[in-house]
C-alpha cells in the first residue's frame, strides 16, 4: 500500500510509425506495422503473415511496455521541386542577372519568341541574352563586328543545319573558337513543334522553290502566317512540345556561352 494506490497507471499513446514492431497483449501476435485497414492497424510477423488489430487502449506491447497505439496524423506532402519550361530545377527568389557580354543569337524573332518560351527563365537567372539576326546569311561579318573573346561568346542557333545546305557553307566560314555554331534540321523553327501540339497529324510537304511558311498555311488553311504562328507559340508550354534535335542544340548553345572563361 506504500505510495499513491489510487493514482491511476497512464497507458502512453504512441503513434503506429511503419516498421515500429508490438505484441497484441490477448493474441501474442508479433510483428510490425505496415499500415492500416478498416481503422485497424496492420501487422506482419517474420514469416511474412499479416493480422489486423483493432486500435484499441492498452492492447499492445512495446518494449515489454503496454501501449496504446494511434494512427499517425499525416503530415503535409513534402512540395513537388518546382521546374522551368526546359525542365531544369526552378531556382526560387532569384532575380535575373545583370546581362553578360556573351550572347545566343538567332535567325529571327520567331526564333527568339520560341527559345524564351522555353529557356527564357534560365536565361534570365545566367545574364544571357538571345538576339535575332534576321538571317544568317552576313554571320561571318556579325562575327567580326562582334569581336568575340573568352569572356564573350557567341552562340548560334541555325535553322535548316544538314549536309549539303546553304546554311553548312555559310557556317563553314566562321572559325572562331569563342563561337559555337549549332543547330537543327527543320526547314523553319515552327518545323521544330512537334506537329501532333498545333493538330496536325505531320507537318505539310511544300515543294521546293515555294516560300515554305505560306505554303504550310495554305496546306492547313490559314490565311496569314502571323496567324499560324499565334497559333503554334500558343501551343508551346515545355520542351515535351519542341523535336529532340532543337532541345540538344539549345542546350549545348547555353552550356558554352555560360562556361567559365
Amino acid at each position: 500500500m506504500a505510495g499513491n494506490w489510487r493514482r491511476r497507471k497512464v497507458i502512453p499513446e504512441v503513434d503506429a510509425e511503419r516498421d515500429l514492431v508490438v505484441e497484441d497483449v490477448d493474441s501474442g501476435f508479433c510483428g510490425a506495422v505496415v499500415g492500416f485497414e478498416f481503422g485497424a492497424v496492420v501487422l506482419e510477423d517474420r514469416h511474412g503473415k499479416r493480422r489486423n488489430f483493432p486500435l484499441e487502449p492498452a492492447a499492445f506491447l512495446l518494449e515489454g511496455q503496454t501501449v496504446t497505439l494511434r494512427k499517425p496524423v499525416a503530415g503535409p506532402a513534402p512540395a513537388a521541386r518546382q521546374r522551368t519550361a526546359s525542365g531544369s530545377v526552378a531556382v526560387a527568389g532569384v532575380r535575373a542577372q545583370v546581362a553578360k557580354a556573351s550572347r545566343i543569337w538567332v535567325e529571327g524573332v520567331h526564333d527568339a519568341a520560341l527559345v524564351e518560351r522555353i529557356w527564357g527563365d534560365d536565361l534570365r537567372i545566367e545574364g544571357v541574352v538571345v538576339e535575332p539576326l534576321d538571317g544568317i546569311d552576313d554571320l561571318a561579318g556579325a562575327v567580326r563586328d562582334f569581336h568575340p573573346a573568352p569572356g564573350r561568346r557567341v552562340g548560334v542557333l541555325v535553322d535548316h543545319l544538314v549536309p549539303g545546305s546553304k546554311e553548312s557553307r555559310i557556317v563553314a566560314a566562321v572559325k572562331d573558337p569563342n563561337v559555337l555554331v549549332t543547330g537543327h534540321p527543320y526547314i523553319d523553327v515552327w518545323q521544330a513543334v512537334k506537329p501532333e501540339r498545333v493538330g496536325l497529324k505531320a507537318w505539310p510537304v511544300i515543294p521546293v522553290g515555294q516560300p515554305w511558311k505560306e505554303g504550310v498555311c495554305r496546306a492547313v488553311g490559314i490565311s496569314e502566317p502571323y496567324e499560324m504562328w499565334r497559333r503554334i507559340l500558343g501551343s508551346v508550354n515545355s520542351y515535351k512540345d519542341v523535336e529532340t534535335p532543337l532541345i540538344n542544340a539549345m542546350e549545348r548553345l547555353i552550356d558554352f556561352v555560360t562556361e567559365p572563361s
